[in-house]
């Protein structure tokens, strides 16, 4: 089973800054936003060093309960209960991240509005606490790396619900408009005369880099070294 702390451990143990060539060189993958969430998985599954895709993919069976999708988070899950994590890649080292339509979360839960059935079914579950696994890569080079829990980052659920709600019931409020039900902000159908045009409103949640949010701890980022990794717990 993956565990946080042999994570980190992983990760500090490998010198491994040109992840991106890493990689494709095993013909794995070529976006590099993949590339950062293949990393993440190695070093939580301890299989960086391993070259035999067999025993590669059993790891990973034994270390994660769900492996997530493009839209949906979040992007893995530990097995029996343990953590979930969603993995944020930037170039800047200090720019906003983007979430898309999820807003902040500080735990993970079963009956959110943006998970799958897969992630909901795959264990029996309702809440678990959430890594944001945010890493800057520039030119192939992996050379800020940030593990934080969500409950050090982002407010309740509540906080989020309520704003999204108060525009949802604002929009929907729109005279002479027809909507359908949506988990966005809200589906107007029928704009045109001839009814074959639909928009879709949508949120798209940001929220600040750690480097920003947690600058008061007066943490020295040594820009120049090869990887820097920080914790947050």
């Amino acid at each position: 089973m993956g565990n946080f702390l042999r994570a980190i451990y992983t990760a500090t143990q490998n010198s491994m800054a040109d992840i991106a060539s890493f990689y494709r060189s095993k013909n794995r993958i070529n976006a590099v936003g993949d590339v950062l969430e293949y990393f993440v998985k190695d070093i939580f599954a301890n299989t960086l060093s391993e070259t035999d895709e067999n025993k590669k993919n059993i790891a990973y069976e034994k270390t994660f309960s769900y492996f997530g999708n493009a839209n949906n988070p979040p992007d893995l899950m530990l097995i029996n209960g343990g953590d979930a994590i969603e993995v944020k890649k930037i170039e800047s080292e200090n720019s906003q991240i983007a979430l898309n339509s999820s807003y902040p979360s500080a735990k993970l839960f079963a009956d959110g509005p943006m998970i799958t059935a897969n992630c909901r079914n795959c264990e029996s579950w309702y809440e678990r606490d959430l890594i944001y696994a945010i890493g800057s890569i520039k030119k192939n080079k992996l050379s800020l790396l940030w593990f934080i829990y969500g409950d050090c980052y982002a407010a309740s659920r509540e906080v989020y619900e309520r704003i999204r709600t108060i525009i949802a019931d604002g929009v929907v409020a729109i005279p002479g408009v027809e909507f359908s039900k949506t988990k966005e902000l809200g589906r107007v159908n029928k704009v045109d005369p001839l009814g074959i045009t639909h928009l879709r409103i949508r949120g798209m949640w940001n929220i600040e880099h750690p480097n920003k949010a947690y600058r008061y701890l007066n943490i020295d980022y040594q820009a120049n070294k090869t990887l820097r990794l920080f914790a947050l717990i």
